[in-house]
């Protein structure tokens, strides 16, 4: 398989999406071909296409080869809220998800990003979570923590959530999400000393931040080394 990975956060608007865009970019930039997936997306709209959401656009975009979108984002849910919420009546399954998944997965490519909704335990149904669909995909982890105040707290305990579930994080990120944050690179110190595996940049607090502009800020070649 190729060279696949599952990017969460520690929360919603932590910056999973300019991560996960401005890798594929590097990636793309480093020659690589690449396919971007937002399995689950909630917050799309109507189109003449049907929903569409955002964030999967993007990962379209950016990726380096034509993927149909709802290959790209199979289920899409309308409303902005959490994915069992959004869905309704309509059941969400973990392994049926992780169907969907494996098609684009199976196909050669050298780089899969797969882009996560929410955080790491987001329900997906009464007895599955985010992290249930991970496990099906048997995929490491890219962390995407988002730098406020709290984040330590919410890395760290992500962090051993993942562990827990038997799930390596083979690196990760941090964005700066306030841009008010006080002790950024203190906050940065501190989760590169209890984190074991690397990370691949700090994204700083730019306002309408590009996903080039992002990929200045990450290293791919300590993913691609990892």
């Amino acid at each position: 398989m190729a060279n696949a990975y599952f990017v969460t956060a520690t929360d919603t608007d932590a910056g999973k999406t300019i991560t996960t865009t401005a890798l594929l970019h590097l990636a793309s930039q480093a020659g690589l071909t690449t396919r971007g997936l937002k399995p689950i997306a909630a917050g799309c709209v109507e189109t003449e296409e049907g929903l569409r959401n955002a964030d999967a656009l993007l990962l379209q975009q950016y990726a380096t080869l034509n993927t149909d979108y709802d290959q790209v984002n199979p289920v899409a849910l309308k409303e902005p809220i959490a994915p069992h919420l959004a869905a309704g009546m309509r059941t969400l399954s973990a392994d049926r998800i992780a169907a969907y998944c494996r098609g684009a997965m199976l196909q050669p490519v050298d780089m899969i990003l797969v882009e996560g909704a929410g955080g790491w335990r987001v329900p997906l149904n009464p007895r599955e979570s985010m992290s249930h669909l991970v496990k099906q995909l048997n995929i490491p982890v890219i962390l995407v923590v988002g730098m406020k105040l709290g984040c330590l707290n919410h890395a760290l305990l992500t962090a051993e959530a993942i562990a827990r579930d038997g799930v390596s994080i083979v690196a990760w990120v941090a964005t700066q999400t306030d841009p008010s944050m006080l002790k950024v690179q203190e906050n940065l110190a501190t989760l590169k000393q209890r984190f074991r595996a690397p990370c691949l940049g700090f994204i700083p607090w730019i306002e309408g931040v590009t996903p080039e502009k992002a990929a200045e800020y990450l290293d791919l070649s300590v993913l691609l080394n990892a």
